[in-house]
């Protein structure tokens, strides 16, 4: 078996990984499903996370129901595809977005993560190496939940967001109050009370008063706002696409 080119070089595994994409998505083919970013229809939506969640992730490109719920607010909601130039930062990047956004934005597009050697740029997002107003857009998923000092995040973000841009920044909300406590650092005790070991708190509805606290602006959009009832159904959106946090800096 051959491991290297002709020029020595590793093959890349692209094929190999579409190959096998295709082969675990033969079992959902349909109709009853499709995802707004790949375009792609279904049977069903995968069972994913824990504990396993119905109609969760697109078998086609990997989506889950945030992912969703966020191109479609994206694309309907946001000058994002104006076709514009914009400078947009892409934190902690998935890969179903990664791609698509890559292909709109070209070059002004900027992926950052701490851990990931695959995102473009190395960031601790409580200390961005970036000057003030450097970007128009901000796109941060499921993120500061990780995070120890989430509120210097915040206002990180809003630094290096120019005047009239705006910031997507996502977090499960999963109690009726932000809870946490630095001082638990335990993983069995971070999952007992954060809901997963590398989690340090759990946010409440109460999380929009953060981001207000940082300087932003924030609309806060439903699902029903996006789609209807059926439209919603199709599209994966169960409760678990959580809502849409839009952040604006005033002119």
């Amino acid at each position: 078996m051959r491991l290297v080119d002709a020029a020595g070089h590793l093959p890349t595994l692209k094929p190999l990984l579409a190959a096998v994409r295709w082969l675990r998505a033969i079992p959902y083919i349909g109709s009853g499903r499709v995802c707004p970013i790949c375009e792609r229809s279904s049977r069903k939506f995968r069972r994913y996370g824990e504990p396993r969640r119905h109609d969760a992730q697109c078998a086609h490109c990997g989506s889950l129901e945030r992912h969703r719920l966020a191109w479609l607010f994206i694309r309907n909601r946001t000058d994002l595809f104006d076709g514009s130039t914009k400078s947009v930062l892409h934190v902690a990047p998935e890969s179903c977005l990664e791609g698509r956004f890559r292909k709109r934005l070209g070059t002004s597009y900027l992926t950052a993560d701490l851990l990931d050697d695959r995102a473009m740029v190395k960031m601790d997002v409580t200390n961005i190496n970036f000057p003030d107003r450097s970007f128009d857009s901000i796109y941060c998923s499921h993120v500061l939940e990780h995070v120890s000092d989430d509120r210097k995040a915040m206002a990180e973000f809003h630094r290096i967001l120019k005047e009239g841009g705006w910031a997507i920044l996502l977090v499960p909300i999963t109690s009726h109050k932000t809870i946490e406590d630095p001082s638990i650092t335990d993983p069995a005790e971070r999952l007992r009370l954060f809901g997963q070991k590398d989690h340090v708190r759990r946010y409440g509805p109460d999380y929009v008063e953060r981001l207000r606290d940082a300087g932003f602006e924030v609309e806060i959009v439903m699902v029903g706002e996006l789609a209807s009832a059926d439209q919603a159904t199709q599209m994966g959106l169960t409760p678990a696409a959580g809502e849409i946090y839009y952040c604006t800096k005033p002119a």
